[in-house]
């Protein structure tokens, strides 16, 4: 079924994000080769290209979270608080019930710092777009970390619908404004000790003058400020144009943490046009509803090489 576009009518985040999960998810057992092939066959096509990028695409690129990495840089923390079952890995310890402000602060400005402000994981980042130069292209992301940024696409042409690592406000959002706060970070982690910070910088509000937050979706009161609101109007005039045109949904390490975000909108908008088509690229979760026949490929392996794999191939398609 193909969308008839009636005059000014328009895709918003809030309609795309009315997806389902599929019934008939199936693992591809088609030889790998010939899904690299399809996938590049699919973006030489496609006139529009919509990437739908989830942590799994930075842990491709090189990010780092838990494990040894976790261990040399955050020993300190895990030595005051215990390893447990918080100071795993750096998305695990962000929920820790820190005692108070001076010890929550001590945490999160080096995790800012480590997780997004200083990351820089961008060499496949930048090879994956250097095969979509002559596409008009959009990203979607979940990722709070910058890469695509970095890469050096515009942000205007993405749409961070979960904040990022830069920026904080009020731990109840009581006004819609968020604070850059590279520069405050970086003194925290100068400053920290005992893995507190001094009472001095803990930052508060400067409306109500209660405690600031950082500003990532993981409660209520995540502050959606007017660049969030002018990013989800550009996402919502790219989806529009495209929505009837040769459309490929590049999906990009999307697992099932979040999936209402970005995966079921997809699988929606390819069940309901049938000139969408959709690559799933997902080290463990790749599966494809068996309905979309070939307008999907599902690729089950390392993600950092079936993407050299498809831009190379694309490039020998050009």
């Amino acid at each position: 079924m193909k969308l008839i576009k009636f005059p000014n009518q328009k895709m918003t985040f809030e309609t795309f994000l009315c997806g389902t999960p599929a019934r008939d998810y199936i693992y591809q057992d088609a030889d790998y080769k010939k899904q690299v092939s399809d996938a590049a066959q699919m973006i030489c096509h496609a006139d529009y290209v919509l990437i739908g990028a989830g942590a799994g695409m930075s842990t491709a690129a090189g990010a780092q979270y838990g494990g040894k990495f976790f261990e040399e840089n955050f020993g300190e923390f895990q030595k005051k608080y215990g390893k447990g079952q918080y100071m795993q890995d750096m998305y695990c310890a962000g929920f820790y019930p820190f005692p108070d402000e001076e010890s929550y602060w001590g945490y999160w400005s080096k995790q800012a710092l480590l997780g997004g402000i200083d990351l820089d994981v961008t060499p496949l980042h930048k090879l994956l777009l250097s095969a979509l130069s002559d596409k008009n292209l959009f990203v979607l992301t979940t990722n709070a970390d910058a890469q695509f940024v970095k890469a050096g696409l515009s942000d205007e042409k993405i749409f961070c619908t979960q904040g990022d690592y830069f920026y904080i406000q009020c731990g109840r959002g009581c006004h819609d404004k968020i604070y850059d706060a590279v520069d405050l970070f970086r003194q925290m982690d100068q400053a920290r000790s005992d893995c507190r910070i001094p009472s001095s910088m803990v930052p508060k509000c400067p409306i109500c003058g209660g405690s600031m937050d950082m500003n990532l979706r993981k409660d209520d009161y995540f502050v959606q400020d007017a660049g969030w609101y002018e990013a989800e109007e550009r996402f919502s005039d790219f989806l529009s144009d495209a929505i009837d045109k040769k459309l490929v949904l590049l999906e990009l390490g999307v697992g099932f943490n979040t999936p209402t975000i970005i995966r079921f909108p997809f699988e929606k908008l390819v069940k309901e046009h049938n000139n969408i088509s959709l690559i799933r690229l997902n080290m463990n979760q790749a599966i494809v509803p068996k309905s979309f026949g070939s307008r999907a490929v599902g690729i089950n392996t390392d993600m950092a090489e079936s993407i050299k794999d498809i831009v190379e191939e694309v490039k020998k398609k050009h």
